[in-house]
């Protein structure tokens, strides 16, 4: 490659109270070509990029586009000077209809200077123009609280590729696709990089990187540590230049030979949305949930856990039927669910890292009329160290953690409930292979302990790695279930997509 990248940041750093996020960082992307970036959470990344899109300003060094030095000093800047960003963390007005959203900050107007107003049908056909060229099945009207995680994922890669940006930076953007709108997603990159963009892909899964990357960048603790071609470099390598050491087990899956029955679901139904769904779970066992976006999986954990309402069927947890149907009654029962949409359901932004993993667990710290600090801070503290969560303070506001981060401090806060059943729905989605390794060894710690534990994830090798057992659900209903002796990713690929 030759002639002046498209994009380059010079001696970057950035701090932030108690923590240097960014170190002398040299990072440049060419044109036409997509330069992933690794690293685990906290290493910098996220910081790295809210700086090219204007959300943060770096303390030294300096930004050229074209060659040219530039100072970005808000995201409509960046948008003027042709970057475009997909966030990992998805941030959207549920009210919003998919025009709205799909044109917010940019609606076009019609009449007399000083009498204008927004021209909805302008509006509706360039959103039925944009859906239709994405094939994306979205009604224009449909507003965003409908539509799943994965639905409005979609719709933001179709926003930023449609505003003619020439520098696209995606920051985990197949964290909550299907494998068929990852392919689409793939095919959508490959036309883009054509056109000669210059593309940022941040990515955690390994697969994705080497299919495709031209360039990579690896991050470790807020420095570059290794920036080559992507032929010269191989997964073991990647791995090992963003921990820091070699894993040489990626699934650190353990027998336990499987109690008794912890917790059973009979004919679980809400209408509309699942029917007849019956499962089990046994004590030591790590149970799977795999499907297509939409196949009902997160749905029905919700309805265990009380946060939706179920129709019929019959809950029971160590043989005991279970009553109530609300979230404090499956809490008390030992049943806790850690959801896949962190933004939406498990934290509160501007409380402290402390505040939001006590949050569940306040009767163990406020007894006898009185918070008992020093405890809740000890209790709150060993947690955090048994599972690696990077914060520089137990006061930091945990909106300022990392995705992985968050995710890590939310289930500190289920494991302060010592609970007897778990439902994990995407427990690793936005996570580094160093922080997943470490969940899946809590994960086997807590099946050693005698705990039931449900893993909904969208990842198939996550699910073949860690299970005992799988079910395949597809539209509402249990499609199979899979021993670990039958288990492949094209037999639950098969079962997914039964008609």
């Amino acid at each position: 490659m030759t002639g002046v990248p498209k994009l380059e940041l010079l001696n970057v750093r950035k701090a932030f109270p108690g923590v240097v996020a960014l170190s002398d960082v040299n990072f440049a992307v060419e044109r036409g070509t997509v330069h992933v970036l690794c690293g685990e959470n906290g290493a910098g990344k996220s910081t790295l990029m809210k700086i090219l899109d204007g959300i943060y300003r770096a303390d030294e060094g300096e930004i050229r586009i074209d060659g040219g030095r530039v100072e970005i000093k808000s995201p409509e800047d960046a948008r003027a000077r042709g970057i475009a960003m997909i966030f990992q963390e998805l941030n959207f007005v549920p009210e919003m209809t998919v025009e709205e959203h799909l044109f917010l900050g940019i609606e076009p107007t019609r009449g007399i200077p000083g009498f204008r107003r927004v021209d909805w049908g302008r509006i509706r056909e360039g959103a039925l123009g944009m859906l239709a060229a994405e094939g994306l099945p979205y009604r224009p009207d449909v507003k965003l609280r409908h539509l799943s995680v994965s639905d409005i994922q979609m719709l933001e890669i179709t926003k930023a590729v449609s505003r003619d940006a020439d520098i696209l930076i995606m920051d985990e953007p197949t964290s909550a696709i299907t494998t068929r709108e990852v392919d689409g997603l793939m095919r959508k990159i490959d036309e883009l990089r054509k056109k000669g963009l210059a593309i940022i892909y941040i990515s955690h899964k390994m697969d994705e990187i080497f299919r495709i990357a031209d360039q990579i960048t690896i991050l470790r603790d807020g420095a570059v540590v290794e920036s080559r071609p992507a032929s010269e470099l191989d997964i073991d390598r990647v791995i090992s230049l963003m921990v820091g050491r070699t894993i040489t087990n990626v699934y650190p899956k353990e027998p336990v030979e499987p109690g008794e029955v912890v917790f059973e679901a009979r004919n679980l139904t809400r209408s509309g949305v699942f029917e007849e769904v019956s499962f089990n779970v046994r004590a030591g066992e790590i149970v799977g949930f795999a499907g297509l976006v939409g196949a009902g999986r997160t749905e029905v954990a919700r309805a265990i856990f009380g946060l939706d309402p179920l129709d019929s069927g019959r809950i029971f947890i160590r043989g005991v039927e279970a009553g109530g149907g609300a979230v404090r009654d499956s809490m008390d029962a030992g049943v806790v669910m850690l959801s896949e949409d962190r933004r939406r359901y498990g934290i509160i932004p501007m409380r402290s890292v402390r505040e939001n993993a006590a949050l569940g667990n306040l009767a163990k710290f406020i007894y006898g009329g009185r918070l008992h600090a020093a405890k809740e801070r000890r209790a709150v503290a060993e947690r955090f160290m048994a599972i690696d969560v990077k914060t520089p303070s137990l006061e930091t506001p945990i909106q300022s953690l990392s995705g992985g981060n968050q995710q890590k401090v939310l289930l500190s806060k289920w494991l302060l409930a010592e609970p007897r059943v778990l439902f994990m729905d995407e427990p690793t989605r936005g996570i580094d292979v160093g922080a997943k390794f470490e969940i899946y060894k809590i994960m086997v710690g807590l099946a050693r302990q005698g705990k039931g534990l449900i893993m909904i994830s969208s990842e198939l090798p996550e699910l073949l790695g860690m299970c005992d057992r799988v079910y395949v659900m597809g539209k509402g209903r249990i499609r199979g279930e899979l021993a670990a002796s039958r288990l492949s990713q094209e037999e639950v690929m098969r079962l997914a997509t039964l008609a």
